[in-house]
């Protein structure tokens, strides 16, 4: 992956698309393999918004089913279901436990009728991904951590998992691979209309901070929160900030989904790179959108509603990471803000200003395949263009050929006899897929890159540099939050990312005066308990 800004110059395209999250790299990715010219521009790094703050699922939406919202559960659940089954390396399942205790706001009838609405709208005939009950004391013996007192029993269900900013990011390289021009740090600055109707638009290098035109028959924004900085978008738009702890492991590899005491919201604990991933909060909305900050109320929330459950409470100290980021939802009523984020659909919208220029609004990661499709759709109309969708069941670009267990035991196996210790192999497999033989062949020639970056992360050296070198790094923070999610995984001190810059200085073009730059951008993400 390259950047080329100096590509972009007086090119003329059908499509260009503004914003680099999970929504701009799918419909980047399927204009450009339904053969349109795309360019696709971020103006700070790929997925470093809310598509790098998400909970990291690729699910159904279990409690979406409360407020009656069937029709985007099926949407999400089937997306689920190809996305298992076409990028195994990237999405795989993920058991789930519910907890029934006495008095709390949903009984186990309850439960047991919305889970079996879940199964059946999946439609998935696989017995591993049906629900199951157990009784109170099979449920404390596969939860230890959890408490005991006043359980009835639990439940298990099956979702699906991903790591978000590693899927924008191949998605991005899908689109580069099948023709499309894409770059990060480039700002959309303004529109070239003629007789009121859009026809290109002045972009931004934020690097030289140099400025070229492009011309484009069609124009998608894809911004996500920062529609709601722009006029129109304050009208359309709702944002709901979600914040995410990092906590230590726990004795069991399957998540849960808890209920918050104070407000009867739901949250959950999920499984993340050896750690615990604790969220998320919902609440609206209204401060600097570049600027969004896990606040000390967010934290006394998520603890106070965990340690309603667990055995031994966790304290602040134990906190090792931590991150924020806002959804948007579509306003239809403005009435609506009386109600809670957590009770507004997740569905999405496409809108279309009166000068042709397209706004993606609302959405989830899980259905955004969808509705990218929805948006090549309407521009392909626009064109005059007969192609249909391209992405449905299409391979992911990383994803292997062959039998997915067979080839994760091939190189696993690998891996291991390389001198990378299992768990490390696993996640390199999840995060690179196919591309992760090319950093096997690099530690052939480097056996000292087979060790981990910081020994409670399974993140090894070859992979640091693999992404220094190949994935459009421009800022220390690019490689060791997104490519990497170092900086919320551990506490990384000063010498430890000095350390680190000065092994990426050479891809990153770092001379020592720089470096001191590049780790200050790093300390907006690290988690000071």
């Amino acid at each position: 992956m390259k950047r080329d800004f100096a590509a972009l110059a007086s090119q003329s395209y059908d499509l260009l698309i503004c914003g680099g999250g999970i929504y701009g790299a799918w419909t980047a990715f399927d204009a450009a393999l339904r053969g349109l010219k795309v360019a696709l521009i971020e103006q700070q790094d790929w997925a470093s918004g809310t598509s790098s703050a998400s909970t990291k699922l690729i699910h159904g939406g279990l409690r979406y089913l409360e407020t009656f919202d069937i029709k985007l559960v099926r949407k999400a659940l089937a997306e689920r279901t190809m996305l298992l089954r076409t990028a195994p390396h990237r999405v795989w399942p993920l058991q789930f436990g519910v907890p029934v205790y006495a008095r709390q706001r949903l009984n186990r009838l309850q439960l047991k009728l919305g889970l079996s609405l879940y199964d059946y709208l999946a439609g998935d005939n696989d017995p591993s991904m049906r629900h199951r009950y157990w009784s109170a004391a099979q449920f404390c013996a596969h939860f230890p951590d959890l408490t005991g007192e006043s359980l009835k029993g639990g439940f298990t269900y099956v979702d699906a998992q991903t790591d978000d900013a590693r899927l924008v990011l191949e998605l991005i390289a899908g689109a580069q691979d099948a023709g499309a021009h894409c770059v990060n740090y480039c700002q959309y600055a303004r529109l070239l209309e003629t007789d009121g109707k859009a026809g290109g638009a002045v972009i931004r290098d934020q690097l030289t901070k140099s400025e070229t035109t492009i011309r484009a028959r069609q124009i998608v924004f894809t911004t996500g929160q920062w529609l709601a900085t722009e006029p129109q978008g304050r009208q359309w738009c709702r944002l709901a900030k979600g914040t995410h702890l990092i906590m230590p492991a726990m004795p069991h590899h399957e998540a849960l989904l808890l209920t918050a005491p104070a407000d009867g919201r739901v949250f959950f604990l999920i499984p993340w790179y050896g750690l615990v991933l604790l969220g998320t909060t919902d609440t609206d909305y209204q401060g600097d959108i570049d600027r969004v900050a896990v606040t000390d109320d967010d934290i006394d929330y998520l603890l106070n509603a965990v340690n309603h459950y667990l055995k031994v409470p966790w304290t602040r100290a134990d906190i090792i990471g931590s991150f924020a980021g806002v959804r948007v939802f579509k306003d239809t009523v403005k009435s609506a803000a009386a109600d809670s984020p957590s009770s507004l659909s997740r569905d999405w919208t496409l809108k279309t200003a009166t000068n042709g220029v397209h706004y993606a609004i609302g959405g989830k990661i899980t259905s955004s395949r969808q509705d990218a499709a929805h948006i090549v759709d309407t521009v392909c109309a626009q064109l005059r263009i007969s192609a249909s969708c391209a992405t449905q069941n299409h391979a992911l670009p990383w994803s292997p050929k062959q039998h997915f267990t067979a080839w994760t035991e091939r190189m696993t196996a690998q891996a291991v006899q390389l001198g990378v210790d299992p768990e490390s192999a696993h996640w390199l497999l999840r995060r690179h897929g196919t591309t992760s033989g090319e950093i096997l062949q690099q530690l052939k020639h480097q056996p000292e890159l087979a060790h981990r970056i910081v020994p409670s992360v399974p993140l090894i050296h070859a992979d640091l540099m693999h992404c220094a070198r190949r994935e459009m790094i421009v800022h220390l923070d690019d490689l060791l939050r997104r490519r990497l999610p170092l900086l919320i995984l551990a506490r990384l001190c000063d010498k430890t990312l000095h350390h680190l810059a000065q092994c990426v200085a050479v891809p990153l073009q770092c001379d020592t005066g720089r470096i001191a730059q590049q780790i200050a951008r790093c300390d907006r993400y690290r988690h000071f308990a």
